[in-house]
């Protein structure tokens, strides 16, 4: 293996800071429009508008959330009954095998916990996460996300052209990060 394989192999992106929300939003937005679409944007705070920069879409999770936990609502529901109908009709206090609301506080509990298992569940797997290591972390100004820095990650492409574009959009300092 050459030199110049081995650190193709090994490079990740670049990392470009910018001086505020505004100038990331811009930055973000132009890397979109010249084509490049892996694309990461870090900030201390909610920046209105980046997300659209980043052309976020929803991920379904409120719908399998509510579709898992409703089916598993159901289920707990029809196995209350077949219990108590069924398999095991058993009369007491006189009341109807088919008395429903006896039924409601664990068909609630299950349908519930269930929904917010499949919600949790469903967004740790479509974020991929838990991800331990990253290679952004080996950038000792991304410290500084936390407090008062913007930046912007750029995946794939020719190192110094994507370099060239982020300098024109405004950073203040651009980073290769490496594997």
């Amino acid at each position: 293996m050459t030199e110049q394989n081995h650190s193709e192999q090994d490079h990740y992106g670049l990392i470009a800071r910018f001086a505020g929300p505004e100038a990331l939003v811009a930055a973000t937005l132009s890397a979109r429009e010249a084509g490049y679409r892996r694309l990461e944007a870090h900030a201390p705070f909610p920046v209105p508008g980046l997300a659209e920069a980043l052309t976020f879409r929803e991920r379904g999770i409120p719908l399998i959330a509510l579709s898992l936990g409703a089916t598993a609502a159901a289920a707990a529901f029809f196995l209350q009954w077949y219990t108590a109908v069924i398999d095991y009709p058993f009369v007491v206090g006189g009341k109807p095998l088919n008395s429903w609301p006896a039924f409601l506080p664990v068909t609630f509990q299950v349908g519930i916990f269930s929904t917010v298992m499949a919600a949790t569940i469903t967004m740790l797997a479509k974020d991929r996460l838990p991800h331990y290591y990253h290679p952004i972390f080996n950038c000792d100004d991304f410290a500084r996300a936390s407090a008062d820095g913007f930046f912007l990650s750029v995946r794939g492409g020719d190192p110094a052209e994507v370099e060239d574009f982020l300098r024109a959009q405004g950073a203040e300092n651009v980073r290769e990060l490496m594997l």
